[in-house]
C-alpha cells in the first residue's frame, strides 16, 4: 500500500530569518529587506521537503507569528491582542479581537501561492489556513455571535482558497486542532466540518484536509468530523496511539483519504521507522482508500535544525511505505 506525504504546516525559523524580523520590528531592516529574506528562507524549506520526497510540500509559513495573524492583519473589524499560550506547548498567539464582521482588506494565501507554486514542483504546493470553528473560537468577540464570527470566517477563508488554487494550489489544509480538546462536544465538531465543508467547496479539484492535532479527538467528536466534505481527514496518532487505533477500530477512516500524523514533531528525538511502518500498516489494513502520512502538528515548535530532520524522517518513512 503506497501513502503521499506532506508535512503537516509550518517551519521553524532560523537564527538569520529571527534576527531579520527582530530588525524590522525594530525599523533597523525595510520591508524589502524582509521580504527577501523569508523568500530566501522559504525556498530552502521547500527545496529540503522535495529533497525528502514528499507529495505536497508547504512553503515553511516562517514570516507567519501565529496561525491566526496573517489573516488579523488582512481584516477589518479585528486587532490582535494579548498573548496567550497555544494550547499546552511553550508557544503563544495574540488573541484577536473581533469588533463585527470580518472584512478583507487583501488575500493573504494567492500572493504566496504565486510566488512558491513553480518552485514546488514536481510536488505540489499546499496552503494552510485556520479552519473557522479554531479561528472564532479561540478569539475574543464583541457586538456579535460567536457562531456569526465562525460563519463570516468561513466566508472569507472560501474566497482564500478559491483565490490560492486558482494562482496553483495543489492541496488545502483547514486546521480545527481546538476539536482534539477532550472537552469538545458532539455539536462543536457538526458545526465545525459544516463550516469546514464551505470552505473546501471553493477548492475545485485541489485536495482538500480537515486537519486535527494536538490529541486524539473524542469519538463522537471523530464520527462528527468524518462527514465532514473534504477529500480527506488528517489524524494525530503518535500523541496517544492505543486511543487512535481503538477510535480507528471502531469508527475507521474517513472513507476517500485519510491522513496518519506518525511523526512526532513535539520532539527532537529521531522516529522509529521499523514501528511507524508497523503501526501505519495496521491502521490501514483492509482500508479501501487513499492514505497519506504526516507530521503530528506543525514543526515550528522545534529548533530548526531539527524541523529540517523531521521533514526528511517523514520522507523515509513515505518511502518504505511506497510514496504515491
Amino acid at each position: 500500500m503506497g501513502a503521499w506525504s506532506s508535512v503537516l504546516g509550518g517551519f521553524p525559523r532560523s537564527r538569520h530569518v529571527r534576527k531579520v524580523l527582530r530588525d524590522y520590528e525594530r525599523g533597523s531592516v525595510t520591508h524589502g529587506e524582509l521580504e527577501a529574506a523569508v523568500a530566501e528562507a522559504s525556498a530552502l524549506l521547500i527545496g529540503a521537503q522535495l529533497a525528502a520526497g514528499l507529495t505536497y510540500v508547504t512553503d515553511g509559513m516562517v514570516d507567519w507569528h501565529d496561525i491566526f495573524r496573517p489573516f488579523v492583519e488582512s481584516w477589518r473589524n479585528v486587532t490582535p491582542t494579548g498573548l496567550l499560550r497555544y494550547f499546552d506547548n511553550n508557544y503563544f498567539y495574540r488573541i484577536p479581537l473581533f469588533t463585527g464582521k470580518p472584512e478583507p482588506k487583501g488575500l493573504v494565501l494567492a500572493p504566496r501561492v504565486r510566488r512558491f507554486a513553480k518552485l514546488a514542483e514536481p510536488a505540489g504546493l499546499k496552503v494552510v489556513l485556520p479552519g473557522p470553528y479554531t479561528f472564532a473560537a479561540m478569539s475574543e468577540v464583541r457586538g456579535l455571535e460567536r457562531e456569526e464570527l465562525a460563519e463570516a470566517i468561513a466566508k472569507l477563508m472560501g474566497s482564500e482558497v478559491r483565490a490560492a488554487v486558482e494562482a496553483g494550489a495543489r492541496a488545502v489544509q483547514i486546521d480545527e486542532p481546538l476539536l482534539s480538546d477532550q472537552e469538545a462536544e458532539r455539536d462543536e465538531a457538526v458545526l465545525a466540518a459544516e463550516l469546514a465543508s464551505k470552505v473546501a467547496k471553493e477548492a475545485g479539484e485541489a485536495k482538500t484536509i480537515l486537519a486535527v492535532y494536538f490529541d486524539v479527538p473524542k469519538a463522537e467528536v471523530y464520527e462528527a468530523l468524518l462527514e465532514a466534505k473534504v477529500s480527506c481527514l488528517s489524524l494525530d496518532v503518535i500523541d496517544a496511539p492505543e486511543r487512535a487505533a481503538k477510535l480507528i477500530a471502531s469508527k475507521g477512516l474517513k472513507e476517500g483519504c485519510a491522513a496518519l500524523g506518525l511523526i512526532n514533531a513535539r520532539n527532537v528525538y529521531d522516529d522509529d521507522l521499523g514501528k511507524l511502518e508497523e503501526l501505519f500498516l495496521s491502521l490501514t489494513k483492509g482500508y479501501e482508500g487513499e492514505p497519506g502520512v504526516t507530521t503530528s502538528t506543525w514543526l515550528d515548535l522545534l529548533p530548526y535544525e531539527y524541523g529540517i530532520r523531521k521533514a526528511r524522517i517523514l520522507g523515509l518513512l513515505a518511502q518504505r511505505l511506497g510514496v504515491r
